[in-house]
């Protein structure tokens, strides 16, 4: 328990639980609601749970409650990041948080991530490779080793895998391609 203590974790495929907003954010620990709403505005989902039935107090899924509210796939994430960020803990990881997301909303998770775990250990994992460019160290895993490893700028100098894939998906966001007829 003492090592769990030191994580506060937002996988991709975390879990909501059959419970409030309240629990699925603090998951058992004291907090108040001042903390809850503060986790849930740092992660960018507070003006959707405010304006639900109860609140922080809404029950989410309908395992238990067939009045419990569903989330989105990215309001889940946010709120699986308001977790992380209520756990008063020195490692922070983060398992491809804002994969459904779009880009604009991505970007606002993603500099509220960098915000919150500043001083802390941080761990981003993600394939949008436009989300770790400003770590302070990137490993690009292949196979179960890592292939490179170094600042965001120094693998793009290099010219290896890891600027081909940030090329690859740059252009994807940017390049206009012509249709043929």
């Amino acid at each position: 328990s003492s090592y769990r203590k030191r994580f506060a974790c937002a996988f991709q495929d975390g879990t909501i639980f059959p419970g409030t907003v309240r629990y699925n954010v603090l998951m058992g620990r004291e907090g108040t609601d001042a903390e809850v709403a503060e986790a849930l505005q740092k992660a960018g989902v507070y003006e959707k749970i405010e304006r639900l039935p109860l609140g922080m107090d809404t029950p989410l899924t309908k395992e238990f409650d067939e009045n419990g509210t569903m989330l989105s796939g990215g309001e889940c994430q946010k709120l699986l990041v308001a977790r992380a960020f209520a756990k008063p803990a020195p490692i922070a990881v983060f398992d491809e948080p804002s994969s459904a997301l779009d880009p604009i909303a991505e970007h606002e998770l993603l500099s509220g991530i960098l915000q919150e775990t500043d001083g802390k250990t941080r761990v981003l994992i993600s394939h949008r490779l436009s989300c770790v460019k400003y770590a302070d160290n990137v490993l690009l895993l292949e196979q179960g080793s890592v292939a490179e490893e170094g600042t965001h700028e120094s693998l793009i100098k290099k010219a290896g895998k890891y600027a081909e894939l940030y090329h690859v998906q740059e252009r994807n966001y940017s390049a206009v391609e012509e249709v043929s007829r």
